[in-house]
């Protein structure tokens, strides 16, 4: 909904709107005043009033507020106005909801176990060295929950079915797979862990880095699951939106270190598209949040490429 509907158009109905730089202003709707205080920001699709009622919000609070409404009451009057139906889940979709809540959960305590792993375990020292080669202090490691996955058929699955986990859930999730002759066992192992989140913060699916570049592929990912599409997914979005948002600028790099690095350094507008392949599903959840990308892939012919 709130995708469909601008918030400078939508407010300019109820108040009268002069362009200030890149935002509008206008008097504020919720108390008498006459010098304007109340800010709508195009770029970011909120409001906010720098006045006496110093408050703020998105499109939702805003009718909430103006029309003296609770959320679903806003809700549905704004989605009338978008052109969308709300009606109340159907069996599918309320089966399809819970699975993505147990997987959820799962890729959560999957994170957790992973990252457990790397600050605790003597199976990890390498790993821990690893890391510490490359820059990557523990604060660090904390911030985007680092792990490490052991050089061991079953570890994960053995914690995560002690955890209530099922066989086929853990399947479903990517963080198992099935064998020629139908063995199931871990998909990740002895890999530094990288867990991939949605832009609401939800562990969604894991980037895996091999200790040795010997290894092949050197970077394994979770395959495609309900919850995972690598196609639609950037890594740190969840952590550097707020950033991005700020500036006007989201810098496109092509992998997990390429984010975590300069992260930790202080550059924190930049996102990966893991991989030269930018694609417009990625593209979409940027130009809400974006003025301008700029594309800081590596100087290979891959990356030349794309």
């Amino acid at each position: 909904i709130k995708q469909r509907l601008d918030i400078v158009e939508f407010i300019s109905g109820y108040v009268p709107l002069q362009k200030a730089g890149r935002n509008y202003k206008g008097l504020c709707p919720f108390h008498s005043e006459k010098t304007p205080s109340f800010v709508v920001f195009a770029d970011s699709q909120s409001w906010h009033c720098f006045g006496a009622c110093s408050t703020g919000g998105d499109i939702l609070s805003f009718v909430m507020r103006r029309e003296n409404m609770d959320f679903p009451e806003a809700l549905r009057l704004l989605a009338e106005k978008a052109g969308i139906e709300i009606r109340p889940l159907d069996a599918e979709e309320l089966r399809q909801r819970d699975e993505w809540d147990r997987l959820r959960a799962l890729n959560a305590e999957a994170a957790q176990y992973y990252y457990h792993v790397l600050v605790e375990s003597p199976r990890a020292e390498a790993a821990r060295r690893y890391l510490e080669r490359r820059g990557v202090n523990r604060e660090t490691w904390g911030t985007f929950q680092l792990g490490y996955a052991p050089q061991d058929w079953h570890l994960a699955e053995e914690h995560l079915r002690r955890q209530g986990y099922s066989a086929e859930d853990i399947l479903a999730a990517g963080l198992t797979t099935e064998g020629d002759r139908g063995n199931v066992y871990d998909r990740f192992r002895d890999r530094i862990m990288f867990p991939i989140r949605d832009i609401q913060g939800h562990v969604i699916g894991f980037g895996g880095r091999a200790l040795s570049d010997d290894t092949q592929p050197k970077y394994l990912n979770t395959p495609q699951t309900p919850l995972f599409d690598k196609g639609s997914v950037l890594y740190g979005i969840n952590l550097t939106r707020n950033s991005i948002r700020e500036s006007g600028v989201a810098v496109i790099v092509e992998g997990y270190m390429d984010v975590v690095v300069p992260y930790q350094c202080g550059v924190t507008n930049l996102v990966a598209c893991m991989g030269t392949a930018l694609t417009v599903e990625q593209l979409d959840v940027l130009k809400h949040i974006a003025r301008r990308l700029v594309l800081a892939l590596d100087p290979d012919i891959a990356g030349l490429r794309a």
